[in-house]
């Protein structure tokens, strides 16, 4: 059996991250549906679980709170909203859009339980949410 070497070990983690970023982008960007209000993109999310408590944070860019809606059920939690695309007053082209605009929806499996939102806070283009097991 062949041993790795340095270089085949860092050539494998930057192979392995290439196809986790490649992954990400293509759930965000290619996950396009035909309109009628469905979603087209899923925010990137953080979250960290204790034994009762569950601290979501997902990344939503320039998306208003009162643009989000959120929806704890059995099992699941659901944050959707828009994001919606800024209309520039100059007569500029645009060059370039990384930033995932339109209706979004991300889904998120609860562990065994019955959990409540006790905390919600919007800054930064973060979205923070703390859930406890009741």
């Amino acid at each position: 059996m062949k041993r790795r070497t340095p270089a085949s070990t860092w050539m494998w983690a930057d192979t392995v991250d290439r196809l986790e970023r490649a992954e990400r982008l293509h759930r965000q960007f290619f996950r396009l549906t035909g309109g009628g209000g469905k979603p087209s993109w899923e925010a990137p999310v953080d979250v960290y679980a204790s034994e009762d408590q569950i601290l979501v944070e997902i990344a939503l860019p320039g998306v208003p709170d009162e643009r989000i809606e959120l929806f704890c059920r059995s099992g699941e939690l659901v944050v959707r909203g828009e994001r919606s695309l800024v209309r520039r007053k100059t007569a500029a082209t645009i060059q370039r859009l990384e930033i995932p605009y339109g209706r979004f929806e991300r889904r998120l499996g609860l562990p065994p339980g019955v959990w409540e939102l006790v905390a919600r806070e919007h800054t930064n283009g973060c979205l923070q949410l703390l859930l406890a097991r009741r």
